[in-house]
């Protein structure tokens, strides 16, 4: 993977930080150890946003034939803000079903629902990355833009597994890339904001992430992680990676 290095200008008493740009990677990296211990946590803590970087998301790939209607025609048919609100804890679920369509149209909530709950699924090689990271006693935190809906997915997928439902827009009131949202989980986890990976697949959450100094990546694909975070000085081995490195020597 070809890595382009550029230094980013930035005026703080805090260490200077180095800037990493490529096609796969938009982050901020202290020259530190990314690895570290402060008492018996381990950092960084690594905070996941959910849809399309963890779980595939149903609204893009399911949800417009549910409706039997294109994308584009879903998009200029649905309410501009009731999703949104509905994300933010605004709204109640009966709400959403009345603002969905901003003409009023009614719908079948329930079958919706079902069709969406099929749809979650682990995108390819996600899951065994953050198994990996589990095995290394790393903190990892939902950090996602997501109605009370995350519950259908839990109990799908049973991400609890690996990580704690700790930051959901619903719980919060509000959304990424808000600023205050950012400050609220580093508030929360009590630590700097620079002990923070950010993982997201919309680059507009990533960029709000690296301004507010939390380290950030965007998410292309499982592999690209796996090297991204490594770069951070995460360890993402395993025990049957070492046992090869070890009947290979």
């Amino acid at each position: 993977m070809a890595l382009l290095i550029s230094w980013r200008p930035y005026v703080s008493n805090k260490s200077s930080k180095i800037g990493f740009f490529s096609n796969n990677i938009s982050c901020s990296i202290s020259t530190s150890s990314a690895s570290t211990m402060v008492g018996q946590r381990k950092l960084p803590i690594l905070l996941f946003d959910v849809m399309d970087t963890i779980v595939l998301d149903p609204f893009y790939h399911n949800v417009p034939a549910f409706f039997r209607m294109p994308m584009k025609e879903l998009l200029e048919c649905k309410h501009p803000t009731a999703w949104i609100e509905f994300e933010k804890g605004l709204i109640t679920e009966d709400e959403l079903t009345r603002k969905f369509f901003k003409d009023g149209r009614s719908f079948d909530m329930e079958g919706l629902k079902n069709c969406v709950r099929r749809g979650y699924s682990y995108l390819e090689g996600v899951e065994g990355l953050l198994n990996s990271l589990k095995e290394n006693g790393y903190e990892i935190h939902a950090f996602t833009n997501y109605p009370i809906w995350y519950q259908m997915i839990e109990d799908e997928l049973k991400l609890s597994n690996y990580l704690s439902w700790t930051f959901c827009s619903c719980v919060f009131g509000k959304r990424k890339p808000d600023p205050e949202f950012y400050l609220e989980v580093v508030k929360h986890l009590n630590v700097e904001a620079s002990n923070c990976i950010f993982v997201d697949d919309r680059m507009k959450n990533v960029e709000a992430a690296i301004e507010l100094e939390l380290k950030g990546l965007q998410f292309k694909n499982a592999d690209l992680l796996r090297k991204d975070l490594s770069l951070f000085g995460v360890d993402i081995s395993t025990n049957e990676s070492q046992d090869l490195a070890e009947c290979s020597s």
